[in-house]
């Protein structure tokens, strides 16, 4: 590859993996904030990494700003990294026509494109997370060992300890009383990156959601590397027994809080993996934990990032259930003042004030709300994407298209995930003080999760009769005694 070229680097592209030893051009568009409602303290975290790579780089970086890629980038002879998203590869291929672009294979994820298209073409069934999972550890040699065979077998005899990280919050607690997150502590360039976006509010040129605040996650690789020792070091330890957990006084638990960082690139998600691996064969760690957290990372991680690419990008568009209600205002603008159930207004609360929630308030909370009530799924991937600072259009699709939403009809995930409230009553604390009884499915104290459960698998029981999975479900639909109340209540229920 040619270093004389400048290489043009995106703002998921910061770390010191994107580039060489050439000169630097760092583009800086306003158009997607015009067009997209990002959350404020999404749009702080971009320009506050953009501008502090920049910093970093002196004389060798130049940022361009202008309205678009296009704009800033046009005619320009540089290298430049294959991007993660259909819409830059499509700006990259444009700007070929223009220019001497370079195109660079992808990095930044374990498993590189031509790897997992060798991978995907040697499945003969439906492909799996689990079994890509599998395919990486033995590719990566992380967690394996030598077994009498002398071939390599998983550390611990399994690949999988899910089934040891699933307890329930601790009983009589508030938190998890474990060591607080690592937070930066804001510098200048925060400060001019804060007054930059108050000018755009107050002109009225863009709308951001959610509250300003201060910046909680890294925006450059010291910071990313501070992140990750401290996650590693003081964290870790109580990911796994709770990672499935969620509790209200305590928005981050044990979890990593490492997203933001490596979509931004900060981190290469190997040196992750091998440091937490580190940890474990030091004793530091419980396997548990580790290998929770690696499958997090080079298993779930990497999976929606070569699925986005494998499925094409219509999937965003795929809506298997027919499902066309637009989000609620109040959900939109993430205004809970009104929503009386404690876990949804917990949640929004949560994305409202730092634009960041853990994976079960996001799957288990609002994937299951919305899709209970028949949210429109591209609008709710694109909610998600805007208004999380570690959403971007790759990581989405997948999580909520598939995962959350079933609209894919079980590409991605094998059932839906929707629960009634039993569930949130034992791994959460959010019952306890709600207005709503979990147990209560009609009437003043019934539970919208858990009326709304049995109204969805009433409303879709033909497109889920097949499902194996949820054979016991909608067979206990027969036997519910309440169904036909139930069914009236959320049909006209409109308070939450």
């Amino acid at each position: 590859m040619s270093t004389s070229l400048p290489r043009i680097l995106f703002a998921d592209q910061l770390g010191p993996h994107f580039v060489e030893d050439q000169s630097v051009i760092i583009p800086e568009v306003l158009g997607p904030f015009r067009r997209r409602r990002y959350h404020r303290q999404k749009a702080h975290l971009i320009l506050s990494a953009l501008r502090h790579r920049a910093a970093e780089l002196g004389s060798r970086a130049e940022i361009r700003r202008g309205e678009t890629y296009h704009e800033v980038l046009g005619g320009l002879d540089a290298s430049v990294v294959n991007p993660t998203s259909w819409g830059l590869r499509a700006l990259v291929q444009d700007l070929r026509e223009s220019s001497s672009l370079e195109v660079l294979p992808s990095r930044g994820f374990v498993a590189s494109e031509e790897e997992f298209g060798q991978w995907a073409s040697a499945q003969t069934k439906r492909l799996l997370m689990e079994n890509f999972y599998r395919h990486q550890r033995r590719q990566t040699g992380i967690l394996m060992v030598s077994g009498a065979s002398g071939e390599l077998e998983p550390e611990g005899g399994q690949f999988n300890f899910d089934h040891d990280n699933r307890e329930p919050p601790p009983r009589g607690q508030d938190t998890l009383g474990v060591e607080a997150p690592w937070y930066p502590v804001e510098d200048e360039i925060d400060r001019e990156v804060r007054e930059y976006l108050d000018g755009l509010e107050a002109s009225g040129e863009v709308r951001f959601l959610g509250a300003d605040g201060p910046r909680l996650f890294p925006a450059t690789r010291a910071e990313a590397v501070q992140a990750l020792e401290h996650f590693v070091s003081t964290r870790l330890s109580t990911f796994g027994p709770h990672e499935d957990a969620a509790m209200q006084g305590d928005w981050a638990m044990s979890h990593s809080l490492l997203s933001p960082a490596l979509n931004l690139g900060l981190l290469d998600p190997r040196e992750v993996v091998d440091r937490v691996e580190a940890s474990y064969q030091r004793g530091e760690v419980e396997l548990a934990s580790a290998e929770g957290f690696i499958r997090q990372v080079m298993g779930w991680r990497d999976w929606v990032w070569h699925l986005y690419w494998h499925l094409g990008p219509d999937f965003v568009d795929s809506n298997y259930l027919g499902h066309q209600e637009p989000l609620p205002t109040w959900w939109s603008e993430l205004d809970s003042s009104d929503i009386r159930s404690r876990c949804v207004a917990q949640v929004l609360d949560e994305v409202h004030t730092r634009g960041w929630t853990h994976h079960i308030n996001r799957l288990m909370v609002l994937g299951s709300f919305a899709v209970q009530r028949g949210f429109n799924p591209r609008a709710l991937n694109d909610w998600f994407v805007d208004a999380f600072v570690d959403g971007t259009p790759w990581v989405m699709p997948a999580n909520v298209i598939g995962m959350s939403q079933y609209a894919d009809g079980g590409v991605v995930a094998t059932k839906p995930y929707t629960s009634g409230g039993a569930y949130l009553n034992t791994m959460t604390n959010y019952c306890g003080s709600c207005a709503f009884k979990p147990t209560v499915r009609v009437g003043e104290k019934a539970c919208p999760m858990s009326a709304g459960y049995w109204n969805f698998l009433h409303q879709n029981q033909d497109a889920l009769r097949g499902n194996h999975r949820l054979s016991k479900p909608l067979g206990g639909l027969a036997r519910l005694s309440d169904l036909e109340q139930v069914l009236e209540q959320e049909s006209v229920r409109r308070e939450y």
